[in-house]
């Protein structure tokens, strides 16, 4: 594998992927709907119909990893035909590039552990039961359903990564997002839910790792892996972390209120990944000091 070509390469995976990659030494090209700089080789397209054909017929990667697509559970039911479009008719669309273009290669699907909704016991596994509970977590799970078409109908060399709860440097949304916006304006900060509620969180830099890791030693026949770290956190816990870690004294309270789509336990089964030879290196700590560190740099623009 010496050339990959990352897809959504100006959002939060995206851009650490082409970080991560360069300091591998592998040559790198990005694809997104915004205008590119002159770091990298990059192609721009289309955020309506975008048309990947010729872009795979120049870039000709080894490795594709479609980091593009909404990302957003709210989002996703009030535009549910937008989340749709993204998330799933533009992975057919690659698919269908790679086929006519550039067969040969692996694709790597960046889906989510939304698919699971709430699942009936931790951790989970790649084979416990499916149930959604938003469209996002439906349309990627759609998304791994034509990932797996194509390897079965095309002999398409694909797999999809189902991510859980990832963070770091460039995320501007969720739980550590949102709490650093509210300490900004104020001494005490109310949360949704109970606190109790709990995630797996995984540093970026491990999830791109990760990514590297199953293209090298994963079969690439349209099967599905849990990217996370295996350990549960609880909201209140991972909040806790986060404020001390800023060094900001106010206090969190929790309103009880529940948001559609949330769902309430999350840790991961990663054996499949653990018998690749992947381990995360970063912990949920020392990956908040550099995000923390991110976020007050913010500050300094």
């Amino acid at each position: 594998m010496k050339k990959i070509l990352v897809i959504g390469s100006k959002g939060f995976i995206g851009t650490e992927a082409i970080r991560y990659f360069q300091s591998q030494k592998y040559a790198v090209a990005g694809c997104d709907i915004t205008a590119g700089d002159n770091s990298t080789d990059y192609f721009q397209v289309e955020s309506n119909e975008p048309n990947y054909n010729e872009i795979f017929r120049q870039a000709r990667p080894d490795l594709c990893l479609n980091a593009s697509g909404a990302a957003s559970v709210p989002i996703s039911f009030d535009e549910p035909f937008m989340d749709f479009q993204l998330n799933v008719i533009n992975v057919l669309r690659m698919l269908e590039a790679i086929r006519l273009e550039s067969p040969e290669i692996a694709f790597i699907n960046v889906s989510s552990a939304a698919v699971y909704g709430t699942p009936s016991q931790l951790p989970v596994r790649e084979n416990d039961r499916i149930a959604p509970i938003s469209p996002y977590g439906w349309h990627k799970r759609q998304s791994e359903i034509i990932c797996r078409e194509y390897a079965d109908l095309y002999n398409l060399r694909t797999c999809s990564v189902r991510v859980f709860s990832a963070y770091g440097p460039g995320l501007k949304k969720q739980l550590f997002w949102d709490l650093y916006q509210k300490t900004r304006k104020g001494k005490v900060i109310e949360l949704l839910g109970t606190g109790e509620e709990s995630r797996d969180y995984i540093f970026v830099e491990d999830l791109v790792r990760a990514s590297e890791t199953i293209a090298i030693n994963a079969k690439l026949q349209g099967e599905v892996i849990n990217v996370a770290t295996g350990i549960e956190t609880t909201i209140k816990n991972a909040a806790k972390s986060f404020i001390k870690t800023l060094g900001w004294d106010g206090r969190i309270s929790f309103s009880g209120i529940k948001r559609m789509g949330d769902p309430e336990n999350w840790c991961a089964d990663i054996s499949k990944l653990e018998m690749m030879g992947f381990k995360p290196k970063c912990s949920l700590e020392s990956g908040m000091e550099v995000y923390c560190k991110w976020l007050q740099s913010l500050q300094q623009v």
